[in-house]
């Protein structure tokens, strides 16, 4: 594992943003694993300036989100196809049929589920699938558990992930109370897998998951195991990392 050590909130969604466009110029038809959430909205910014100035193109990108709540509509302004056409699609020269979200509205969410990762591999895999982290340790919707869930799926969401996203909705009461989320075996096929984090309040967890057990209770302690992760933060959700036993850059 790589960690990136950055100043602030800018810096660390600048640095992400460069590790997302050096894969992209790398490979022009590389498939993204996007994520959403307010961690990942500064390097989606920096993205949208770069295509702005002539620097970064993705007119032959294909991506695949994360996940989806359950039950919202794609033009809900909280379900996350809305949130990635704002944020990003809107903005750059990405073609609407390379973009994928769950369904939030499928009728059958385990067909959903399994044509979702027919889908990511008939594109050939994810080349880089970006994440961000949760205060209990999900990636994803893959919320504490027992068992790590291996493909795309419905999940219902824990008290503290409602609670954390309740900010977004008029009421505690409009947060949807399922997802369709990409597995732990979904996101672990990815090439590389970068991860962005800020906040002190997320020190406890990021020392939790990356260097805790490897468990299902901590979901992102699993990363662990990838053979290709770039952790990215900034001093305050690195502020608990024992830094003498990584590689810091």
């Amino acid at each position: 594992m790589r960690i990136y050590q950055c100043a602030d909130y800018s810096s660390m969604s600048r640095k992400a943003a460069s590790i997302i466009a050096a894969q992209i110029q790398l490979k022009p038809d590389c498939v993204l694993g996007l994520a959403t959430g307010s961690t990942p909205v500064g390097a989606y910014e920096q993205l949208v300036r770069w295509y702005q100035d002539g620097e970064l193109s993705f007119a032959e990108v294909k991506t695949a989100n994360l996940d989806e709540y359950y039950g919202l509509a794609p033009e809900h302004d909280q379900s996350y196809r809305y949130f990635m056409q704002k944020n990003l699609f809107d903005h750059v020269d990405i073609k609407a049929e390379n973009t994928h979200v769950p369904n939030g509205l499928a009728g059958d969410p385990e067909k959903e589920g399994a044509g979702y990762d027919h889908m990511i591999r008939a594109l050939g895999g994810i080349d880089l699938q970006l994440l961000g982290l949760g205060h209990n340790g999900h990636i994803g919707f893959n919320e504490p558990a027992d068992c790590y869930p291996v493909g795309t799926h419905l999940v219902d969401l824990t008290a503290s992930t409602i609670e954390a996203n309740k900010r977004f909705f008029a009421s505690e009461a409009d947060v949807p109370r399922q997802a369709l989320t990409m597995g732990i075996g979904t996101i672990m096929n990815a090439r590389s897998i970068l991860l962005v984090v800020n906040g002190a309040a997320k020190a406890d967890i990021v020392r939790a998951a990356f260097q805790g057990p490897v468990v299902p209770q901590v979901p992102a302690s699993v990363l662990q195991l990838h053979p290709n992760v770039v952790l990215v933060g900034d001093r305050g959700a690195l502020s608990k990392l024992d830094l003498e036993k990584t590689e810091l850059k």
